[in-house]
């Protein structure tokens, strides 16, 4: 049937519109965190040790500090951080969240990136893994392109991925232990690839096991952050001989995480540079 030469205009139209709409719903589309189980705290609440008490309980705290280095964890928990008071009680290094997933940024991370900077603090980022959201990679790309990067300056510590319990569901994100190893390579290497720098596995002996099947394939690179509270370390991961941090409780002074460096002032700044 022919088509009269007044309707060619809204013909056409509808035609641009429809191709209109097929590009835009064949474009690529976020990626959506996983829901939290029922009962779960809100994605993006995650923090280090989040799962340590439950899991591993307390058991005092350190009875050998004069080799160590004290130092302190943060994230959106805490808040603005009074840096100046920690500094002052012997704190010379911190950590401060900045990543969770790839949908989760700190907001509290200038105050307390910077703000431990400026006090005089050794300092560095952390990023929560969530597995079971985005592949190793993405999250790593996600996490220094939001605050988790490296620079050789002497004041700042290299990135960490914090891999432990999962606070939303299932322990071990659903993974089995050669997926969770695969998935931790992931980010391992891509962050390697964007800084230069190897970044610190933060873990539990107790979840490793669990959750990797206690692999020791990481331990010839990966600077390990060992999560204990108790009056001594205790049995680490496959691999590792000895760790680099120890955070040993989460209801110290002024900030609950408290950490310590396996090391002098002096090794902090070493351990900074690389």
């Amino acid at each position: 049937m022919p088509v009269h030469r007044s309707a060619l205009p809204r013909i056409r139209a509808l035609v641009t519109a429809g191709a209109v709409l097929l590009a835009v719903l064949s474009l690529p589309r976020p990626a959506v965190a996983a829901e939290s189980a029922p009962g779960a705290p809100p994605r993006g609440s995650a923090r280090m040790g989040m799962g340590v008490l439950a899991h591993d309980g307390r058991g005092g705290l350190p009875t050998v500090r004069t080799t160590r280095t004290e130092g302190v964890d943060v994230s959106s928990h805490q808040g603005n951080v009074a840096w100046t008071t920690l500094w002052n009680s012997g704190v010379r290094w911190a950590y401060a969240k900045a990543t969770e997933g790839t949908y989760y940024t700190n907001p509290y991370h200038s105050q307390q990136y910077g703000g431990s900077y400026d006090v005089g603090m050794i300092r560095g980022a952390y990023h929560f893994g969530t597995p079971d959201t985005a592949s190793g990679a993405a999250q790593a790309d996600y996490f220094v392109d939001r605050g988790g990067d490296w620079s050789a300056d002497g004041r700042t510590l290299p990135g960490v991925l914090d891999i432990e319990w999962n606070p939303y569901g299932d322990a071990c994100y659903g993974k089995s232990p050669s997926a969770m190893v695969s998935w931790i390579r992931d980010f391992l290497d891509r962050y390697r690839y964007r800084t230069g720098r190897d970044a610190v596995l933060y873990t539990a002996t107790s979840w490793w096991k669990q959750c990797t099947g206690n692999y020791a394939g990481f331990a010839a690179t990966t600077p390990l952050w060992i999560a204990r509270y108790a009056s001594t370390v205790g049995e680490l991961p496959a691999g590792w001989d000895a760790y680099t941090m120890w955070q040993y409780t989460s209801t110290g002074p002024t900030v609950g995480d408290h950490d310590l460096f396996n090391g002098t002032p002096d090794r902090v700044r070493t351990f900074a540079l690389g």
